[in-house]
């Protein structure tokens, strides 16, 4: 893995959003805010090339159409708001996971056997984000990623996710609602406001 991931969106538009230019440093969070119904999910469904788009996105010097949308999603992991499921019980979709990474999250290595359609939505939440990460994605897409969950477990998350990009070097965005909880896991904060990215304040 690249210690000096860098993500790079250059006049990428989707629908009514953009166009968005701007790098996110290796090991850097920008954070993400805007009114609901804004485009916030839209401009991360394009950077993840999941939706139709103009412009283009580069991780490193390596242009997003120059790979299959799988390959770059690989590299480039999104954390949707709801992610899917396809498998009945939760230890099927992962190949190889830690206790310590359960834990971490505040499971118990049986939750891998227990059926997903029993999962609460904050479990399903906490576990798709162990599921991306264990695909060592190269740079976050994350669409609130703590958006149904209780104090405890968002520190959890946070956490989490704070580590892996400072071990990672892993350009982060990071949708969220919550002031406080970007000023503490954001090193910029930009503002969604119709279709268009304003600064905030950089720390």
């Amino acid at each position: 893995m690249s210690a000096l991931s860098r993500l790079r969106l250059v006049k990428l538009s989707t629908r009514n959003v953009g166009p968005v230019s701007m790098d996110v440093n290796p090991g850097e969070c920008v954070c993400i805010s805007g009114a609901s119904g804004t485009g916030k999910t839209l401009l991360l469904r394009a950077v993840a090339d999941l939706d139709p788009h103009e412009g283009t996105a580069y991780l490193d010097n390596a242009e997003c159409s120059s790979v299959t949308g799988p390959q770059w999603r690989r590299q480039v992991g999104l954390l949707p708001a709801e992610s899917a499921w396809w498998h009945d019980r939760v230890g099927e979709h992962f190949n190889d996971v830690e206790s310590s990474a359960l834990e971490e999250l505040g499971f118990k290595p049986d939750v891998l056997r227990r059926r997903v359609s029993r999962l609460s939505t904050g479990e399903r939440q906490r576990l798709a984000l162990l599921r991306l990460l264990a695909q060592h994605p190269k740079a976050l897409l994350l669409d609130e990623p703590t958006a149904s969950l209780d104090s405890a477990n968002t520190r959890r998350v946070e956490r989490l996710i704070s580590v892996y990009r400072k071990q990672n070097r892993a350009p982060v965005i990071w949708i969220s609602h919550d002031a406080r909880q970007i000023k503490r896991v954001g090193n910029r904060h930009l503002r969604l406001i119709d279709g268009k990215l304003t600064s905030g304040r950089t720390r």
